[in-house]
């Protein structure tokens, strides 16, 4: 007989006289009671076994983390909190676990022990929604793109260019490491490696994505990427996956309104289908709550966080208003602000950008208009010189969560600006080549997938929301 998911059997409309259902042991009781799940669903199915007619040696081996296969009838419960459950006709072991070695133990763990444990980790309730959660925010990302047109397109992974200009890269090579060959200059000779030139793990889609832009119109990717940044935060990752949409003829407010209404989407998608999962989340969190001391606390529950990116327009502000608001807000004057800001020109800090959003603003906020010397080389500049059309978007809780930009479609002034930043013409010269042939306005952001899984979960390390984390020192599984 085919196994029914145990959502099935739950959200069943009426009793059935004979089903299968196979899955994980969460607990056994009594000798009796076993709780039973599959993964589909954060609830378990009580299946209640006829202990008097089981043999000892079959009751012994029904242990937590054990696979079992159970038919039966599916009844209605007798006991509170679940509808139906399930009468045990026959049961079956199909993989045995030592219930002294289990590290899933059902009591409560700490996220350092699951992190350490990451295999495991996902047969816990709080890593089972998460991972559902992040299922369906996918399958979203690729809904809301596909039905208003936009291509997919799977950009490279290993890649010459470093879209950033930040250097922080993970090099790609075959050359042997205890020999490498070198060139008359006595630097390593890059002609002899596998690709023939120096090349690195991508850390964005966006230049490639924009020569598809420019011939399809509008495309997304949506992939893995790589940064060599050694840093050891809640925030950060050594490997994580971006949602890039480029699209041409699209300026800066246009890219505004993309990103507010694709975020928007996203979110209401996943509330609708992950009802359960987010529930259970947002206790998790008030319990985490509860160890911080008040000033630490959050201000707002995680669905009314949620509701509230939904049902808020996101306010646009430009850099240089942000700037006055922050130079003479409270903790910035008091020195509550482990980065002070004196002048127009600062790099925000994530201090700073939750300030703007949860306590001035008190809405999802797009600063727009930065200034040039901390953005990247591809952003329009404006006519005043000193600042580009890029914008990013600022949540509550996290700070920044999308950066995107109107890119600089002429050719003269790209080229000054590559100039000036030391990046090499000829290593890029495909990437001009879309400013040579038919250039136009075009824009695009960026936005990190596990930035906004992060978001939606109410998770506050970022190590908890991918499955295999990968940071500074760590490469485990």
């Amino acid at each position: 007989m085919r196994h029914t998911r145990v959502s099935d059997l739950l959200s069943s409309t009426t009793t059935l006289p004979e089903i299968n259902a196979k899955g994980w042991v969460r607990t056994f009781r009594n000798n009796q009671f076993i709780a039973l799940n599959d993964g589909s669903t954060l609830n378990n199915i009580q299946c209640v076994v006829d202990f008097e007619n089981t043999p000892d040696e079959t009751l012994k081996r029904i242990t937590t983390g054990a696979a079992v296969s159970v038919t039966g009838s599916l009844v209605e419960s007798k006991g509170a909190g679940q509808k139906y459950e399930i009468q045990v006709a026959k049961l079956e072991i199909l993989g045995d676990s030592d219930a002294e070695k289990f590290p899933m133990q059902p009591k409560k763990h700490s996220l350092e022990f699951l992190r350490e444990n990451a295999h495991l980790r996902v047969r816990t309730n709080a890593f089972g929604a998460i991972m559902r959660v992040r299922s369906v925010l996918s399958f979203a990302v690729h809904s809301y793109f596909q039905q208003k047109g936009f291509v997919y397109v799977n950009t490279p992974i290993i890649t010459g260019a470093d879209a950033e200009g930040a250097g922080e890269m993970f090099q790609v090579t075959s050359l042997p490491l205890d020999n490498l060959p070198k060139n008359e200059e006595g630097n390593i000779d890059y002609k002899k490696d596998f690709f023939g030139k120096h090349t690195n793990l991508t850390v964005s889609g966006q230049l490639e994505g924009e020569t598809f832009a420019m011939a399809l119109g509008q495309i997304y990717t949506f992939g893995p990427t790589f940064r060599a940044e050694n840093s050891n935060t809640s925030r950060h990752l050594a490997e994580f996956w971006m949602i890039e949409p480029e699209v041409a003829f699209n300026d800066l407010n246009d890219n505004m309104d993309l990103a507010e209404d694709f975020i928007q989407y996203v979110i209401k998608y996943t509330m609708e289908k992950c009802s359960d999962d987010l529930k259970f989340l947002e206790g998790r969190l008030l319990e985490e709550e509860k160890s911080k001391p008040q000033a630490e606390r959050s201000e707002m529950g995680l669905l009314e966080k949620l509701n509230f990116v939904l049902e808020n327009n996101f306010k646009r502000v430009s850099y240089t208003e942000a700037i006055d608001i922050l130079r003479d807000c409270t903790p910035n004057k008091k020195k509550k602000f482990q980065y002070i800001i004196n002048e127009w020109g600062a790099d925000l800090q994530s201090e700073h950008e939750r300030y703007l959003v949860e306590k001035h603003f008190k809405c999802p906020v797009i600063l727009f208009d930065y200034p040039a010397n901390i953005k990247a080389f591809y952003m329009r500049l404006n006519e005043d010189g000193k600042t580009v059309r890029a914008m990013d978007i600022l949540f509550p809780g996290i700070g920044e969560i999308v950066g995107g930009s109107q890119r600089e479609e002429r050719f003269d002034v790209l080229v000054e600006k590559m100039k000036a930043l030391g990046i090499d013409e000829e290593v890029l010269w495909w990437y001009l080549d879309t400013r040579r042939f038919g250039s136009a306005v075009h824009s695009g952001f960026g936005l990190g997938f596990e930035r906004l899984v992060l978001f939606v979960t109410g998770m506050t390390n970022i190590r908890d929301v991918i499955p295999f984390p990968r940071t500074p020192m760590n490469a485990e599984f």
